[in-house]
């Protein structure tokens, strides 16, 4: 079992994100905040000038508000299966990162999703989408999968919190405030802390664990049927659910890293969080890059070899013409560079794993923006005349929507811990019992 002194030193750290607030955060605050409410603005001012205010037109209809929806969502699926999955091994490693990758699931999927309202003409009609609903469209099979995913997304990050309340509540009400007090009493469920309740708690967690991995493959897999089920030349592929897929885990994975690395060193959580995770996220990041650069050789391939005119017109837009400087900045950004960066153990550090991790996030973005784009450009008869260039108003709308991620991060982490205290101490004590001569620690190395 832990000692008092460890348990104490686990427990103050995980509120420290709440009871220290130093000018640098507020900072951070205000100019994401102020990101956000020229995002707000932008968005307004499509409002009422409508569409024609971005670069859409009827020839390309998604653009960067398409590349936001695929790409964000799909960080979100990222950071939730990878807590599934490693919490379902029981990958003791994982207990430090959970709360996190949780928390960015829940914020980057809002923010996602909401791109699919601000991609609408007519956002005030939305009321008509479930009033009369078409389901042999996969839209609304899309916007199902997408609902049950959030709420079972929130639960999931609620789950693990009830105990943790119930231990914050008692011991630092003092620290927390009255209204955070009545809050954690609130959601903490009448917690105690019996074995009952510990039983029933391990087994609802274990259930939601193991529903959010086929919930999030729905998403991701209904999403790509949306683009492959129809006729467009570079759509129209029997890959694209396990593309989608792949592409999620992979970016997401990615920005679980930026946001494990951003938080342990602005709250000084090496202690908890150490190199071990880091590097094993890493490891995750670059099989999955690999696995994502196979699909993407293979997709090219079968296309390439058949030569029939539309896909030749397509593959050489995107390897050798207009968007040549698009697609090769991906492959190298997000294909190349992480792989080399985790592979070799000279920069197989947490420096150079998160720069690799930014750069597979922006990589990736990029790629979503090429499978929407080129094909809308060739044109249903390959002319090769529509257009499309994103507008000051797009780019400002997807600034705010970028900046609210970590700002909704880092109001959720200001009102709740921010480690998994029950779930450290259960992983601590797990390892003690394994290892009965060994005095247990919370370390990234004791805890791997």
């Amino acid at each position: 079992m832990m000692t008092k002194t460890e348990i104490n030193e686990l427990q103050v750290a995980s509120i420290k994100p709440i009871t220290q607030r130093g000018w640098r955060s507020r900072l951070l605050i205000i100019v994401l905040g102020i990101f956000v409410i020229a995002g707000i603005a932008a968005y307004v001012y499509q409002l009422i000038r409508g569409l024609n205010v971005t670069g859409l037109n009827d020839d390309v209809f998604f653009g960067i508000y398409m590349a936001n929806l695929v790409a964000i969502i799909g960080i979100s699926y990222g950071g939730a299966i990878i807590s599934a999955i490693l919490r379902i091994t029981h990958a003791s490693w994982r207990a430090p990162i959970t709360r996190l990758a949780e928390a960015m699931a829940v914020v980057s999927l809002i923010v996602g999703a909401l791109f699919a309202f601000i991609h609408l003409g007519h956002a005030e009609r939305t009321w008509l989408f479930f009033t009369s609903p078409n389901p042999s469209s996969p839209v609304i099979w899309d916007v199902i999968a997408i609902g049950a995913y959030l709420v079972a997304t929130l639960i999931y990050f609620y789950l693990p919190l009830i105990p943790d309340l119930a231990i914050i509540r008692n011991r630092f009400s003092h620290n927390i405030g009255k209204w955070r007090t009545k809050l954690y009493s609130l959601l903490s469920l009448k917690w105690q802390g019996s074995s009952r309740q510990q039983s029933h708690h391990r087994l609802a967690t274990s259930i939601m664990a193991i529903l959010i991995i086929p919930l999030a493959v729905s998403v991701h897999s209904v999403l790509a049927w949306a683009f492959s089920v129809t006729g467009r030349e570079g759509w129209h592929s029997s890959i694209f659910g396990p593309y989608f897929v792949v592409a999620a885990l992979f970016s997401g994975v990615a920005a679980v890293i930026i946001v494990v690395v951003a938080f342990r060193r602005a709250y000084g959580l090496d202690k908890f969080i150490g190199p071990k995770q880091i590097r094993y996220l890493g490891y995750l990041m670059m099989a999955l890059g690999m696995i994502y650069i196979y699909f993407t050789f293979a997709e090219f391939l079968t296309e390439g070899y058949v030569q029939s005119a539309a896909s030749v017109a397509l593959i050489d837009t995107l390897l050798l013409e207009r968007f040549a400087p698009l697609f090769w900045f991906f492959m190298i950004s997000a294909g190349i560079v992480p792989i080399i960066l985790v592979a070799f153990p000279k920069t197989r550090t947490i420096r150079w794993i998160t720069l690799a991790a930014i750069l597979v996030v922006v990589g990736m973005w990029v790629k979503r923006l090429l499978i929407i784009v080129p094909p809308l450009q060739q044109g249903l008869f390959h002319s090769e005349t529509a257009t499309y260039s994103g507008s000051w108003v797009e780019f400002t709308i997807t600034l705010g929507a970028i900046a609210a991620i970590p700002l909704m991060l880092l109001v959720i982490f200001r009102i709740f811990p921010v480690l998994s205290i029950s779930e450290m101490e259960e992983v601590a004590a797990q390892e003690a019992e394994r290892s009965p001569g060994s005095i247990p620690q919370i370390s990234t190395e004791v805890n791997a």
